[in-house]
């Protein structure tokens, strides 16, 4: 009991001795912690010799509404992108504070940095409009703000840690994203990054940016946000494409051609049934009156009336047909041509006509031009089938003949051609009677009888023969005698040579025959 009694009567011992906290951060320690310090650092010994937490910064309550503001739900704009308006935040807030205009700024009527955003975008995408002011309530924010344009991101960070001192939103419920956001290596969006992931332009893939764009094409709420440049009260009318082709609704026979300038109107236009009678009266008015620039303007204005309407069938093969065989009569090459390049659409969706007879013409347009380029193509495409046609096949007779310069055998063929190629034979054949006349002239000597040259170059008569020799040469190569007429060849040469060399220059322009 006398010990138990001892022990209890011993004044109490403590595990720490007793320090006097220090007023402020730069005072000496007390007395009475001297020997303290000796044994284990306090964590205010430890605070005088290591910089200020950044996160004891006190800022200003209207600094700490600004940020909230900027950050709130109801002012975050869909074409803005959150890092882009964070960096901006911190750059208003940077400056201000190496200006020392922090407590003087108004914060409350100060613009969001969304909102500057979009300002100096508008400001570069549309010269035309004024400009910003670059004053607000006597601060000259704005206009430090858009001077700094070129600073980088990487000299706001810098000035960021040099001065001791952290941002407002550090201590926002944001902070921790924000601080990842910016703290992320490779810089690739990463999943769950919150509500404004989604206006965000990384995180957007392709077909949300595509329904994006037609959404304000279609002139969708999206457009005030994507242009903001346009008044909201401006309503743009945007064209509409036709949905299907129309259906004509004019009973006309004739119609005039003229060139559309804008969508074609029904009330001008005739249906088929109309067209096909139109067809029949402009067949009978050709056959009674031949009067080419009439008929050639009433096919266009057919032909036309058949495009708008998308009609593909039989009949539209017919038309063309047609137009194509009155403009070789005609000699048209303009029109022909026109006729002959829809014609091969048509053939190859297997609508009937004559794809073999108009393959001839093809051939032999492309021996009046001399286009050899074409004419190769035409002939390796050219099947089995399409060889053994006999307009086909005098078309490439006619092309063998002429590769080896045998006269004899292509005029032949030319008395000879069937359908209406010989319309595109005669706008090539002065041209080749010219080289058949070069080669007579240098293999027969002193002459040749007149009636040897109508005979082997084609012509009607002797009369027809003497006339084209004259056109081309002199008249005195001709001379009567024995009773025949003779032309001279061995006082010829160099006169068919010079005229051919002239139609050769010019291919596809029609020598006289």
């Amino acid at each position: 009991m006398s010990m138990t009694y001892a022990r209890n009567s011993m004044p109490p011992t403590t595990a720490f001795t007793a320090v006097a906290a220090r007023k402020n951060f730069g005072g000496q320690q007390q007395a009475g912690s001297v020997h303290s310090s000796s044994t284990s650092p306090s964590p205010s010994a430890a605070g005088s010799t290591n910089p200020p937490d950044k996160g004891k910064r006190d800022w200003p309550p209207q600094v700490r509404s600004y940020v909230q503001r900027s950050f709130a739900d109801g002012n975050i704009l869909p074409d803005v992108d959150r890092q882009e308006m964070e960096i901006k935040l911190k750059k208003i807030i940077s400056q201000s504070v190496e200006e020392g205009t922090l407590a003087t700024i108004d914060w409350d009527n100060l613009p969001l940095p969304q909102v500057m955003i979009q300002d100096e975008r508008r400001r570069t995408h549309n010269s035309h409009f004024p400009p910003l002011p670059s004053k607000q309530n006597g601060h000259s924010i704005l206009t430090n703000e858009i001077k700094s344009n070129k600073r980088k991101s990487a000299e706001i960070e810098s000035s960021d840690s040099t001065d001791g001192q952290s941002l407002p939103w550090r201590q926002s419920d944001d902070r921790e994203r924000f601080e990842s956001r910016l703290s992320y290596p490779d810089k690739r969006p990463r999943n769950g990054a919150g509500p404004d992931s989604a206006f965000s332009k990384s995180n957007q893939s392709p077909e949300a940016r595509k329904k994006r764009f037609q959404g304000a094409l279609a002139g969708t709420s999206s457009a005030a946000s994507m242009r903001p440049w346009r008044s909201s009260t401006t309503h743009e009318v945007e064209p509409t494409e036709p949905k299907g082709p129309i259906i004509g609704r004019c009973q006309d026979l004739e119609k005039k051609y003229f060139r559309l300038t804008s969508a074609p109107n029904p009330d001008t236009v005739r249906p088929l049934h109309v067209l096909e009678k139109t067809l029949d009266h402009l067949k009978k008015k050709w056959r009674r009156e031949k009067k080419y620039p009439y008929i050639c303007d009433q096919f266009k204005s057919l032909r036309q009336d058949l495009t708008v309407q998308r009609i593909k069938t039989s009949f539209t093969v017919d038309a063309y047909e047609i137009h194509a065989r009155i403009a070789l009569e005609e000699g048209d090459l303009s029109e022909y041509n026109q006729c002959q390049t829809q014609l091969r659409a048509l053939y190859a969706q297997n609508l009937g006509g004559h794809p073999f007879e108009f393959l001839a013409y093809r051939i032999l347009y492309f021996l009046h031009t001399s286009n050899r380029t074409d004419m190769n193509d035409v002939l390796a495409d050219l099947t089995p089938t399409e060889k053994r046609h006999p307009a086909v096949k005098h078309a490439l007779d006619a092309r063998s003949a002429l590769a080896l310069g045998n006269y004899h055998r292509f005029f032949q063929l030319y008395l000879d051609t069937p359908n209406m190629g010989a319309y595109l034979m005669d706008m090539f054949v002065g041209r080749e009677r010219l080289s058949a006349l070069s080669a007579v002239c240098r293999a027969y000597k002193p002459d040749v009888r007149l009636r040897f040259v109508t005979e082997e170059l084609g012509f009607d008569s002797d009369e027809d023969s003497a006339r084209f020799i004259c056109e081309h040469s002199a008249p005195h190569l001709l001379e009567e005698r024995d009773g025949g007429v003779h032309l001279l060849t061995g006082k010829a040469p160099g006169f068919f040579d010079s005229a051919l060399k002239a139609a050769s220059a010019r291919p596809g322009v029609k020598v006289p025959t």
